[in-house]
């Protein structure tokens, strides 16, 4: 049992330091997900571990403190997402906020057959804007006859690949635009949203690929940075949505809220996990929003359980641009933004070298 306790805590221990890497690799990424579980778990076995051996030699009680630095290493990471920080998106102060609107981000789960669950979530919340990732040409026909006549504005691209993306508006969309950033079959959306008072803003919408097997996240970090820098470059009010395939603690998406200038309404209030609807003691913030500080939140809330393997969230908001300045905004410092284009180019030329292989391939077949 002594053996088998001290395996396992360091083997925690590797994990929780491994993600400290700067790396790519798929198999380091992913344990940036999982940092509250790896958290507790070593918790639980130094705990378990102090009270069976006790009293500990020396060498016992360095292991301990090891891994109690793991744990440090982990609350560090996620600390933000709890109520014990400062809140960083603030909340209107308006009784009856004058520009208000809702948003709704939903990842659909393509094999997910529940269509009349899910329009009824989308019935019970009526957001303005609804954004559904992962839905192929069957749900988009499921859902065509409810939600077309309810949202006279859509950008749609149904795929069969479980990237597809259909945003549903009630507010007017000029120049909406389909982009393929990094990799030919994961499409972004962007459109300027005109808001009934005729106030404007930029939405991007996103679902790049998570880490998987064999699959590095250089793709991943490359379009979430592009749009992070789109946002700059607009110096427009913006929103991003989407499923990003990531924590909100990794430092790929710290380095995208810096660099965007954007506000995570989560920071301060929980971590709202979406992800995996269907394993509740391995759930992570994987549907995201962020929002530049000429909006105010009055609502953020995880939706109910619709039958796929993501809970929708709903995210209220105003426009309140008179007052964005007391909120206090992280920006990134010069080696923050040069990392970035940096992560960006590196993102660019790993999907050009894959494209340029399978053509290569298919050439030679």
């Amino acid at each position: 049992m002594q053996l088998a306790l001290e395996i396992f805590g360091s083997l925690l221990l590797l994990l929780a330091l491994l993600p400290l890497v700067r790396t790519y690799r798929w198999w380091v990424r992913i344990w940036d997900f999982p940092r509250v579980q790896i958290a507790l778990s070593l918790a639980l076995v130094a705990g378990f571990y102090a009270w069976q051996y006790h009293p500990l030699t020396g060498g016992q009680q360095l292991w301990l403190g090891a891994l109690a630095g793991g744990i440090l290493v982990e609350v560090w990471h996620f600390r933000r997402y709890t109520w014990l920080w400062p809140v960083q998106a603030l909340r209107t102060r308006e009784p009856k906020p004058k520009h208000s609107f809702s948003v709704m981000i939903s990842n659909v789960r393509m094999e997910n057959h529940h269509y009349a669950a899910f329009l009824k979530v989308v019935r019970d919340t009526d957001p303005d804007l609804l954004l559904i990732n992962e839905p192929d040409t069957v749900w988009a026909n499921h859902l065509a006859p409810v939600l077309n006549p309810r949202y006279p504005h859509r950008i749609e691209l149904p795929l069969a690949n479980t990237y597809g993306m259909m945003l549903y508006s009630k507010f007017q969309l000029l120049h909406p635009r389909v982009r393929f950033l990094v990799e030919a079959e994961i499409p972004s959306f962007r459109a300027t949203v005109v808001m009934p008072a005729g106030h404007t803003f930029e939405l991007f919408t996103l679902h790049p690929q998570p880490p998987q097997f064999l699959r590095d996240t250089d793709r991943r970090e490359s379009e979430l940075l592009q749009v992070a820098r789109e946002v700059t470059a607009t110096g427009r009010p913006s929103i991003v949505i989407g499923d990003l395939n990531d924590v909100a603690w990794s430092r790929t998406t710290r380095l995208f809220r810096r660099f965007s200038g954007l506000l995570d309404p989560r920071i301060g209030r929980g971590f709202f996990n979406t992800y995996n609807a269907f394993v509740p003691l391995f759930r992570y913030s994987l549907d995201h929003c962020f929002y530049s500080p000429a909006f105010r939140l009055i609502r953020l809330r995880r939706l109910p359980f619709f039958g796929s393997d993501h809970f929708p969230m709903l995210v209220r908001l105003t426009y309140e641009p008179l007052v964005a300045d007391e909120h206090e905004v992280e920006m990134a410092d010069q080696e923050e933004v040069a990392e970035a284009h940096e992560m960006i180019r590196d993102g660019l030329r790993a999907a050009r070298a894959e494209s340029q292989g399978a053509e290569a391939g298919e050439a030679a077949a």
